[in-house]
């Protein structure tokens, strides 16, 4: 039986993801900041589902990731679903540096351990659900648009250290478009699609061990005209909430 440990279960893509896998008979460690959603999923099939509360921006997340993966019996996938985001025109000061450290720090934290964990059982599979964000940068969201980038750039290098170190784990980066999910519920952006079907798709380039993974169509098409731009042009796209 396959084992997968997917960090930030607790709402949207991730809780819907995780539901997947449990449906397909995964042994499937949860984990997340709120325990009633992690206790829901358990409820799906509790002799196969984990669970356990972790902040991972809190330097405890490491032992924490550590114990779930001993309760699930192991770890064969490390999906990482924790993040935060949103629109800050404002440049407040507190919600920029928060994203900073959810999806910089606490991702780098997590990602180390799970990387650390595969090296010592000598295979594994590191995915992680980034952004289309992090193309370009988006005015109206720059510490989002921001870690995005971050998170594809650190997914590039640790693919380069694993092939280094001659490992035997590979990486899937998985970036989605605007997603209707209590991250985006205060703002809204063209094309939003819905997690149970983003779900789906995750699993699929997952399962195909996809190195990158756009989601859907529709967004692979404007990410590979987005690219093409120059950045005079960019800036001057108007960009903002409806």
């Amino acid at each position: 039986m396959k084992q997968i440990i997917i960090m930030g279960a607790t709402s949207g893509i991730g809780y819907e993801t995780a539901k997947i896998y449990i449906r397909n008979g995964w042994q499937v460690g949860i984990a997340g900041r709120r325990t009633e959603p992690l206790e829901e999923l358990k409820r799906l099939s509790p002799d196969r589902v984990f669970t356990q509360a972790i902040d991972i921006t809190s330097p405890e997340a490491v032992s924490g990731l550590l114990s779930l993966i001993e309760k699930t019996g192991g770890m064969d996938v490390y999906l990482h679903c924790s993040g935060i985001g949103s629109q800050n025109k404002q440049l407040e000061p507190e919600s920029e540096i928060n994203t900073l450290r959810t999806n910089g720090e606490g991702f780098t934290r997590m990602i180390i351990t799970a990387f650390n964990y595969f090296k010592e059982t000598s295979s594994g599979h590191v995915a992680v659900i980034s952004s289309i964000a992090g193309t370009k940068g988006i005015g109206i969201a720059p510490s989002y648009s921001a870690t995005k980038r971050f998170q594809n750039t650190y997914m590039e290098a640790l693919e380069q250290l694993a092939r280094l170190q001659k490992l035997n784990i590979c990486f899937t980066d998985i970036r989605p478009g605007f997603v209707a999910t209590p991250l985006l519920k205060n703002d809204k952006y063209p094309m939003m699609m819905q997690a149970i079907k983003v779900a789906g798709q995750i699993v699929k380039a997952i399962d195909k061990k996809r190195r990158i993974q756009v989601i859907d169509q529709r967004y692979a098409l404007l990410v590979f005209f987005w690219k093409l731009l120059p950045g005079w042009l960019c800036i001057r796209l108007p960009v903002r909430q409806k």
